[in-house]
């Protein structure tokens, strides 16, 4: 939505919260029996001139007075009727109204009817294209296609009066409603609150808007729903309030879309904050839990780098099943109980399960209500896996592949156990969108594993396997990359045996990082070895080198992509000679070494800097 219509959409909410319908109570032939303080503020008419009085001498034209009569009548079949009408204000003017009317059913036989009422000027046109969610008023005041439950509260907020919308919405006929409270037909979350706000309104009048709360449906519906109340007083011909009128609407999907577009959010701050596979996969099941299931694990297959040895192929019966590494594992129990496999585990499965089909189909397996009964595929994976699942009343399940650039990485698992309702098609839905974002990052993640384990294994052949420094030296090395994402680059050390017993020691980093960097560091290695043979100076070889690192770079250069062809890098040269015990060292933008003396002391000679290689900045020698 563009930002001028989402001015427009705030500008409409604004207006919408400030406005209050009017409500009136009618009997069954239109006569009312029941105004409100916001009625009397729209029309002008108090309640002592208003109630007993025909609602139809409030319309100014003819033709409304018989479309509302007409419209009253057949709303008796259907229940609610919407429609603009001008009405006369008390003072003599005239009003247009956005009308609402819908039935109601009491104790004394007849229907009569609620209407609401709301000046149609102080409502502005909401704006095309708006994606927004609709306050609660809007809806009733803008449309008459979205269904409102009316309840007719006494002064003891007894139900007197009710309309068909509100008992569908928690599933209790009718009759059950009228004599009771809120709190007996609807105990669940929120309505004690409501019930507290309606209270209030009874003894001060005042209306209360926009009052979440939460029905509670038989056992066998699918999920509860959650409304939105705004209540407002009724008074009779003596202005003495006769009970509260409550309209409500049904936002459980409004809310839930919010929900879902949080938790994706959420995953997107979530998941994939580092490159490691193991930390990605738990983050996808941490976040799963308990925002959509109960129970959640990530397994993910041989394709996939974990850091650790390969994973094997399990054969059985001459069929290849895959085996899966349990990668992310999260329940609403503390320790897991629930799982057969631990983190870090293989996962074994059996090649009829939903786990095989989905890899090898790549699409997502549901199944709302699960069927642990005997003779399913729970069967082929042994009593112990199908007993933990009936123990833990595992009873919805989804699994969805996780896949990336056509390559199935694994499974996702969602599981519930203590939520007693059943996934939904919505469910899937976000489950498949964070393991989206999840894959995303697992693709990014194993690309760098990948990567990384090529150039380590690059890095570890072009280093001296055994190096050696005959007579003069006895050597000691130790080569150690870091875990972080630069950590594999051009970093070399080399112990070059020179004439007269001399050694010649190498410490170099080629700019850059992964395979690039350590191919451009092996070249440098072997220009160091043949310019070593040449015995120059150690500040000479540097010159030499710095002249072969600009070649190397020219030969290899590419106009379109000359970033991607340069190398710098920095370089220590030292030769020692055992007879003169004499060191000579030349650097090249490289950090000095560290001498220590029998004693332990530590000291860093005081060498020249030098330029780094490849910026034609080493000075040549004479």
């Amino acid at each position: 939505m563009s930002s001028s219509a989402e001015a427009a959409v705030s500008e409409v909410s604004t207006a919408i919260e400030t406005v209050s319908p009017a409500i009136a109570l009618l009997d069954a032939q239109g006569t009312v029996v029941g105004w409100s303080q916001t009625a009397q503020q729209l029309v002008g008419y108090s309640a002592a001139e208003a109630v007993g009085q025909s609602a139809a001498v409030l319309l100014v034209a003819a033709d409304d007075r018989a479309k509302v009569s007409q419209a009253a009548q057949e709303s008796t079949l259907w229940g609610r009727w919407s429609g603009i009408a001008r009405v006369r204000h008390r003072d003599g003017h005239t009003i247009d109204v956005r009308l609402c009317v819908s039935a109601l059913s009491g104790q004394d036989g007849p229907d009569s009817w609620v209407v609401w009422a709301t000046e149609k000027a102080s409502l502005p046109a909401w704006p095309a294209g708006a994606t927004a969610p609709v306050p609660l008023l809007a809806t009733l005041l803008l449309t008459s296609r979205v269904p409102i439950g009316v309840v007719i509260g006494d002064t003891h907020l007894r139900c007197v009066r009710v309309n068909d919308t509100q008992g569908a919405w928690d599933g209790t006929p009718l009759p059950l409603w009228l004599g009771r409270r809120l709190t007996e037909v609807a105990p669940g979350t929120g309505s004690e609150s409501l019930e507290a706000r309606m209270h209030q309104v009874l003894e001060s009048g005042d209306s209360a808007m926009d009052v979440d709360y939460q029905t509670s449906l038989p056992e066998n519906a699918r999920n509860n729903r959650m409304l939105t109340a705004s209540v407002f007083r009724l008074d009779d011909a003596q202005g003495r309030a006769m009970g509260v009128c409550t309209v409500s609407v049904d936002v459980t999907d409004r809310r839930r879309a919010r929900e879902r577009l949080a938790i994706i959010g959420e995953a997107s701050r979530r998941i994939g904050s580092t490159l490691d596979v193991m930390q990605t996969a738990q983050e996808l099941a941490d976040l799963a839990v308990p925002f959509v299931a109960d129970y959640a694990t990530v397994d993910l297959a041989e394709s996939v780098p974990l850091g650790k040895e390969p994973l094997a192929h399990l054969g059985a019966q001459g069929d290849r099943i895959p085996v899966l590494r349990r990668a992310g594992l999260a329940s609403i129990h503390p320790g897991s109980p629930d799982s057969m496999f631990a983190r870090g585990e293989p996962a074994f499965v059996s090649p009829i399960s939903p786990f095989t089909s989905v890899l090898r189909s790549g699409k997502s397996h549901f199944v709302p209500m699960l069927d642990t009964s005997s003779g399913t595929w729970l069967d082929y994976h042994g009593a112990v896996w199908a007993e933990k699942i009936r123990e833990h009343a595992m009873h919805s399940l989804m699994v969805v592949p996780i896949h990336a650039r056509g390559v199935v990485l694994g499974v996702a698992v969602f599981v519930r156990t203590e939520d007693p309702r059943p996934f939904e098609e919505d469910d899937l839905l976000l489950a498949e969108e964070l393991v989206s974002w999840a894959a995303l990052a697992l693709d990014n993640a194993r690309q760098y594993v990948r990567e990384r384990s090529a150039a380590l294994a690059l890095q570890r052949l072009l280093h001296p396997h055994r190096p050696t420094g005959g007579s003069a030296a006895d050597v000691a090395y130790c080569y150690v990359p870091t875990d972080s994402y630069h950590g594999i680059g051009g970093d070399w050390f080399d112990v070059i045996p020179l004439s007269g017993a001399r050694v010649a020691l190498v410490v170099g980093d080629v700019v850059g990082h992964g395979i690039n960097a350590a191919a451009k560091m092996g070249q440098l290695r072997t220009v160091m070895h043949t310019l070593a043979e040449m015995d120059m100076p150690p500040d000479e070889v540097l010159s030499r080198l710095d002249e072969q690192v600009i070649r190397l770079t020219e030969a290899e250069s590419d106009p379109r992509h000359p970033a991607s062809t340069a190398m710098t890098a920095t370089c220590l040269y030292a030769v020692y000679d055992p007879v003169t015990r004499h060191c000579v060292m030349a650097r090249a933008g490289h950090p000095p070494p560290a001498v220590i003396d029998p004693h332990g002391n530590v000291t860093f000679p005081d060498l020249p800097t030098g330029a780094p290689l490849g910026l034609e900045l080493v000075p040549s020698s004479p």
